[in-house]
């Protein structure tokens, strides 16, 4: 098996020509409304680049997700906010076209990081934040072997409506366990 390539999709850096694509999806409403709590406010090209800057600087790890068969960028996986005294880390990922929702990249971008978290990285745990309303991402995490483990309460205020902001969490030994 190879470390970041799987059967539909593959894992890589970041390319310069990636930033107009990037900005296409953060001037994306539903986009942005699934990917954080701040208001949904496009970014630019440039501030997207500072962004990984800053990131890769800070020995954050941000993959492109790429397709296999047309090496199309089709969204990220981040594992930052690294504990590394304690072996935990924060994972992040999107899809950023709703043409490329349900189609599997999900599921198989959650199993190459988790690979990579596990195996390259040695964590012990990754732990990731999601919407309670964002039912599609909640059972791809828990096909994956997340657990929820808590959340916060009325955390998110939009459109006059409150939601929780669930915590999902997936040790080592549970990754392990659904291996064999």
């Amino acid at each position: 098996m190879k470390l970041l390539t799987g059967n539909k999709i593959k894992l890589t850096r970041f390319k310069e020509n990636d930033l107009k694509i990037l900005e296409h999806w953060y001037h994306d409403e539903a986009f942005m409304r699934l990917m954080d709590t701040s208001p949904a406010f496009p970014k630019t090209e440039e501030e997207l680049k500072e962004s990984y800057l800053k990131k890769h600087k800070d020995h954050e790890y941000q993959f492109a997700v790429r397709t296999l068969e047309l090496d199309e960028l089709i969204g990220f996986v981040a594992l930052d906010s690294i504990d590394w005294s304690n072996r935990n880390a924060w994972l992040a990922l999107g899809i950023g076209d709703k043409a490329n929702w349900n189609k599997g990249y999900g599921q198989e971008m959650l199993r190459l990081a988790l690979t990579f978290a596990f195996n390259e990285m040695n964590l012990n745990r990754v732990q990731l934040t999601v919407f309670e309303s964002n039912k599609r991402a909640i059972a791809a995490y828990e096909k994956s072997g997340f657990k929820h483990e808590g959340g916060h309460r009325d955390y998110l205020l939009r459109d006059g409506k409150t939601e929780d902001m669930l915590l999902f969490g997936i040790l080592r030994r549970e990754w392990e366990a659904e291996q064999h």
